[in-house]
């Protein structure tokens, strides 16, 4: 017998239904998309997060970390379809009548686990100085020393880096800027480097040496220029790396270096605080021996009323937003680093720390 048309519908409709739900697949293709789109809303999260971390310390108000422990993403299709009809008999009056129906519904449902970073081992973290030799490490990977240095150590064997005690902001010793230049022309040469020994009675030693070989008499005499303005014996060509405030022995460069909190107060000074939040005294207000042009050659964190519209990152608080400008190199370099400086204190948390968990649905 052949079928009628509306039957040949029906069975059509319904093959094809049947061959959509079955051929379909929803992970392979979330994959390429989720994985993007979460690891570049963490990174802004987190760049945000340390933006406004700096400048509650400015308003000398409590920083909080709050790290994304998991995501776990889940997702769901339901297909269906419905056919229904009528075939008449060849003398009904109703006559035939054929109805089809599909639907799918899709669910989206991430579980977003979130810890918050408090306790005595991330407060430990926080005030604990960074290890000199993560630091001169750095600089063996490529980082330029007069970067690094300035932002990360108060004191080079006596000799000292921008500060903020109290509240108050003291200059670089001359001394130490010099250095600092002289360093990163010496790095660019290769001339110096960075090595572990193996000491019986102290073991392992991170060690800073400089090249005399094959090196241009111009870099050497940079070299000595350091030696003399950080106060290091010209007749030795390594020195073993120790965390002091003051100058070391014969053999030692001494290196006062910050913890993350000092990190995140030094950058704070580098906001621009809006002047009725001064004249209010609701922030702490930059020294009064520090000239303005100082604060801007290095990192600079602009203040307005107004959302920026192009902003590397952006956060809102007591009724302005602070922001970073996309085009300022030196401010997010600066910013990048104290993110990463993150990874070098041992900031983490103890697992039986109680978690939040929110579902977005």
């Amino acid at each position: 017998m052949k079928p009628t048309r509306p039957q040949s519908f029906l069975a059509a409709a319904l093959a094809g239904t049947l061959v959509l739900a079955g051929c379909t697949h929803i992970g392979p293709k979330a994959v390429a998309v989720d994985r993007f789109d979460y690891s570049t809303a963490i990174a802004d999260s987190w760049k945000q997060q340390t933006l406004l971390n700096i400048v509650k310390l400015r308003y000398l108000d409590l920083p909080v970390f709050v790290d994304v422990a998991s995501i776990v993403s889940g997702y769901s299709l339901q297909t269906g379809v419905n056919v229904g009809g009528t075939v008449s008999s060849e003398k009904a009056i109703q006559g035939n009548f054929a109805a089809a129906g599909a639907q799918a519904i899709y669910t989206d449902r991430p579980t977003i686990t979130y810890v918050p970073m408090t306790g005595e081992k991330f407060l430990h973290g926080l005030i604990t100085p960074i290890d000199p030799k993560n630091i001169f490490f750095m600089l063996q990977t490529g980082y330029a020393a007069d970067f690094i240095l300035a932002l990360t150590v108060e004191s080079l064997n006596g000799v000292r880096n921008r500060s903020v005690t109290a509240g108050a902001v003291r200059d670089a010793d001359p001394e130490f800027k010099r250095a600092l230049q002289l360093l990163r022309e010496v790095q660019t040469t290769g001339a110096y480097g960075m090595r572990v020994e193996a000491d019986k009675a102290k073991g392992s030693a991170a060690v800073l040496f400089f090249r005399h070989e094959d090196v241009p008499a111009d870099i050497l005499e940079k070299v000595s220029e350091i030696k003399r303005l950080l106060k290091l014996p010209a007749d030795q060509q390594k020195y073993v790396l120790t965390y002091s405030p003051v100058r070391g022995a014969e053999n030692e460069l001494a290196v006062n270096s910050r913890s993350m909190l000092q990190i995140l107060a030094a950058f704070a000074t580098y906001i621009d605080v809006p002047e009725a939040h001064l004249k209010e005294h609701r922030a702490v207000p930059a020294s009064e021996n520090m000239p303005s042009e100082g604060r801007q050659d290095v990192v600079r964190i602009h203040s307005g009323r107004e959302k920026p519209a192009d902003a590397y990152a952006a956060v809102q608080y007591r009724d302005h937003w602070f922001w970073v400008d996309d085009r300022d190199w030196k401010t997010k370099r600066a910013l990048t680093a104290v993110m990463f400086f993150f990874t070098l204190a041992d900031t983490g948390v103890a697992e039986q720390l109680p978690l939040i968990t929110i579902p977005a649905q």
